[in-house]
């Protein structure tokens, strides 16, 4: 039987700086919006806030690009210093066209242009307008999940799941949407292969990617732009435990007809 499902995005929440507490930035934005953690809630966070925290920053003054990474730079019409940061985040580059580098990031996941972002960051002030920052995703998303859950769990005493979500388009259609790049305490995805359909039919092939719904549930009410709303509180989601992370939802090459 199903239940309602609650999602409340935590309004007001601060700008992030490198080193902030976020477990103590949530904490307190969840007092601020009259909100308390119950057993079983999921916190969806914006990766952005988990990248500040962690200084994932990176100046562009500071890259001195590879000859591959000129090279790629001329066939997307890209700075050179962001092709090779975008090479030192991959694994493997898929596909290039002026503007975007799709590339197996080296977490696993197929990402345009390794994740990396200049939205909704401070610019550097440099006279000279040749220094730029930009902002690289965590080094280990699924770790980082795990911690911040920790961290929450013993300051509030309650069970609770994380997830730490993204945007990205897909290979078959047009529009970028929330997934999943980091999570902890529940499982990602579920096989329903076995279970009976309404009209009794066997199901063979479904496997249901909780994560990346809830994700993108989460990610709708985040925006895109300036809206400021990095954190949002699922409740009724009544996800399955299990100490499995987000990696359980890359897809094998072998059977990854994109590829």
């Amino acid at each position: 039987m199903t239940t309602p499902l609650q999602l409340i995005p935590l309004s007001g929440f601060p700008l992030v700086e490198p080193g902030d507490d976020l477990t103590t930035l949530i904490l307190n934005s969840l007092t601020e919006n009259k909100l308390t953690l119950q057993a079983g809630d999921l916190l969806v966070i914006a990766q952005k806030i988990i990248s500040k925290a962690e200084n994932r920053y990176a100046r562009l003054s500071e890259v001195t690009p590879s000859d591959k990474a000129n090279e790629l730079a001329l066939q997307c019409d890209k700075d050179p210093r962001l092709v090779e940061l975008i090479l030192n985040e991959s694994n493997e580059v898929l596909r290039i066209r002026p503007g975007v580098v799709i590339v197996e990031h080296r977490l696993g996941y197929v990402h345009a242009n390794a994740g990396i972002d200049r939205s909704n960051i401070p610019a550097l002030n440099d006279e000279n307008g040749d220094d730029e920052q930009v902002l690289l995703l965590p080094v280990d998303a699924d770790k980082s999940a795990q911690c911040l859950r920790a961290e929450l769990q013993a300051k509030g005493n309650k069970d609770i799941k994380i997830i730490i979500n993204d945007s990205a388009g897909r290979a078959w259609r047009n529009g970028t949407v929330g997934f999943t790049i980091g999570s902890a305490g529940f499982l990602p995805i579920v096989d329903m292969v076995g279970s009976n359909d309404l009209f009794d039919r066997r199901l063979e092939v479904t496997e249901v990617a909780v994560a990346d719904e809830l994700a993108a549930a989460a990610s709708f009410l985040m925006g895109q732009a300036d809206e400021g709303v990095p954190v949002v509180l699922v409740r009724g989601a009544n996800l399955q435990p299990s100490e499995e992370g987000s990696s359980s939802m890359i897809r094998d090459k072998n059977i990854d007809l994109f590829r």
